[in-house]
Order: structure tokens, then C-alpha cells, then sequence
């Protein structure tokens, strides 16, 4: 006795392989999006310390490095211009290849 397969069967097979490479890319698409969301949140935290800093009258680099998390502090770069800090930091990469920095801006100067 031959068993009979249903075209359905393979046509789920077939799109199962179709749509798995699809939900994979944009699962990591999603992931890299939310890492440069923390990214610009974190540099927005650090600009703000920084601008703190500068009305107490302390250096604001060291405040902005020790607002960012651990991992973007190796290449985060801390510009003051007249009271008006900004800090750009990398964006940490999931997809290979990927490299961008974002930046925030405070401003520290008094009123």
C-alpha cells in the first residue's frame, strides 16, 4: 500500500524555508534598532552629566564617561563648546558590518 501525500504538506515545508530566512533578518534588523536606541538614550544621559558638570564648574568629560554604560565608553567623544556639550558614542553592532555613531547635545550653560 502506497501512502499519499497531500500537496499541503509540502507547500508548508516550502514556505516554512521561505519565511524563516525573512523572520530571522528582521529579528536582527529589530535588535540592532533597539541597540541604537539604547545607544542615543545613553548619550543623551552622558550629555545631560556632562552639562551638570560644566555649572559646578568640574571637567565634564569624566561625568560623561561615567554615565555611559561600560561598553561605550572606549570610543565616546566629549566636545564642550561654551557650556553646550555634546557626546557621540558607537553604537554597538550586531550585524556585521554595521558602524554608526550618535550624538546628544546638552546645554550646561547658565541662564
Amino acid at each position: 500500500m502506497k501512502r499519499r501525500t497531500h500537496p499541503e504538506r509540502a507547500q508548508a515545508s516550502i514556505e516554512l524555508v521561505v519565511l524563516l530566512p525573512a523572520l530571522l533578518v528582521l529579528t536582527v534588523a529589530a535588535w540592532q534598532a533597539a541597540m541604537a536606541g539604547w545607544a542615543l538614550v545613553s548619550a543623551q544621559s552622558a550629555a545631560g552629566a556632562a552639562a551638570r558638570a560644566v555649572l559646578t564648574g568640574s571637567p565634564p568629560r569624566p561625568a560623561a564617561l561615567a554615565a555611559l554604560p561600560a561598553g561605550m565608553r572606549a570610543g565616546a567623544v566629549v566636545e564642550d563648546r561654551g557650556g553646550r556639550v555634546t557626546v557621540r558614542v558607537h553604537v554597538p553592532a550586531v550585524l556585521p558590518g554595521f558602524a554608526a555613531d550618535v550624538s546628544a547635545s546638552a546645554d550646561g550653560a547658565r541662564q
